[in-house]
């Protein structure tokens, strides 16, 4: 993290205000709307607005509209931004990362195949929400990737330009990036519509790792 963006984390955290706000989303199982918030600090819903706008301003929490079915306006739903991770007294995503690779050690499987086990349950708790591509690139950056995507007919490669567990990957590449590209194929296979082509892993700390997905011909034509 550079000197001016941690200064302006902790300018923003230094409100006692936008602590407890930024508290309570880290904290919480899911993304928070504005209402829940509010309650929970006790005021109204502008003040609560412009405290969002401002940890969303520093980086430490992000902004999604509410996926909604029913009628009605959808809501503004917050959650930790996933590069704050592991900061300010917050779970880090490397202890998302040892649970899965503890669990690949005590079953005595490998990684990819823990990681797409992980990917078909994420796909699950997704799926319906919109198309398997966006869906799936949502995930990716939620965790920190900072994906790009590029698309190329039926051929889709998103560009990461981050690796959140660099100091990792950087000693044990294999074992990291099996985990992800298993990852990327239960999500693939469990959204449907996708195929996973590869990744091609690159030097964590600069990033740049590219994960190759394919629409399946069905999907394709379903699109156009």
């Amino acid at each position: 993290m550079h000197d001016d963006e941690l200064q302006r984390q902790a300018r923003a955290l230094g409100d006692p205000t936008r602590h407890r706000l930024f508290r309570y989303i880290a904290d919480a199982p899911g993304p928070v709307g504005v209402a829940e918030l509010t309650d929970h600090v006790r005021l109204n819903h502008n003040a609560v607005r412009q405290h969002l706008a401002v940890l969303k301003d520093a980086g430490l929490v992000t902004e999604e509209v509410e996926e909604r079915v029913r009628p009605g306006r959808p809501r503004l739903l917050y959650r930790l931004h996933p590069e704050a991770a592991g900061r300010w007294d917050t779970p880090g995503a490397y202890a998302w990362l040892a649970g899965l690779l503890s669990d690949a050690v005590r079953r005595r499987v490998d990684p990819r195949q823990v990681g797409r086990q992980d990917g078909h349950r994420r796909a699950a708790e997704l799926a319906g929400n919109g198309e398997g591509i966006d869906l799936l690139e949502a995930e990716i950056a939620r965790r920190g990737f900072r994906p790009t995507r590029v698309e190329r007919g039926r051929r889709i490669d998103l560009v990461l330009a981050r690796c959140p567990f660099a100091d990792v990957a950087g000693s044990d590449p294999e074992t990291v990036c099996q985990l992800h590209l298993g990852i990327a194929e239960g999500l693939a296979e469990g959204l449907g519509g996708l195929d996973v082509e590869g990744l091609v892993a690159k030097d964590p700390r600069r990033a740049g790792c590219r994960l190759t997905l394919r629409r399946q011909p069905a999907a394709a034509a379903a699109r156009s």
